[in-house]
């Protein structure tokens, strides 16, 4: 004999549940929880090495510290040259904040995507300009010659109209 249920949402009750941390997650494992210390460790070396040199380390990421040796990943050449040039800063700020670090590895390999070019400027042309482009898209003579640019034209003028 088969029984048929139905479930509507009167008698199904949905507990809502909060977000879990990344950090309450890894120590609800107990293979997990091992990592914990090491984790919060390289990220409170980051955050230094960050502190010390800002503009450098938005791009940089650390690989590796172990034995007093850093490693850190960098996503160009330039970059990495950049960084070789503020290595003892960066080691004298770190030893301050008790990090001890003999060391440091460059290696060169893209691990986030780097924006580093500068955002074109949009340009904007004044009432006038749109209107003397305007004209001169009808003034043109209509020959076949013509017709790209008289069509550019026409079409920079509206756009430049409904905004």
């Amino acid at each position: 004999m088969l029984l048929r249920m139905r479930f509507n949402s009167s008698n199904i009750s949905i507990k809502r549940r909060a977000p879990v941390g990344a950090t309450d997650f890894l120590r609800r494992d107990d293979k997990m929880a091992a990592l914990l210390p090491a984790i919060e460790r390289m990220a409170a070396l980051q955050k230094d090495c960050a502190a010390a040199l800002p503009s450098m380390f938005k791009y940089c990421e650390i690989i590796a510290f172990e034995a007093g040796q850093l490693t850190l990943s960098l996503p160009n050449a330039s970059l990495a040259a950049k960084l070789k040039q503020q290595l003892p800063k960066l080691q004298e700020t770190l030893a301050r904040r008790g990090w001890k670090v003999d060391g440091v590895k460059l290696k060169v390999q893209m691990t986030k995507p780097a924006e580093i070019k500068e955002q074109m400027r949009s340009l904007s042309l004044t009432e006038a300009a749109v209107t003397a482009f305007d004209e001169l898209g009808h003034t043109l003579e209509d020959t076949p010659q013509n017709a790209t640019l008289i069509a550019a034209l026409k079409a920079m003028v509206a756009k430049r109209r409904t905004t």
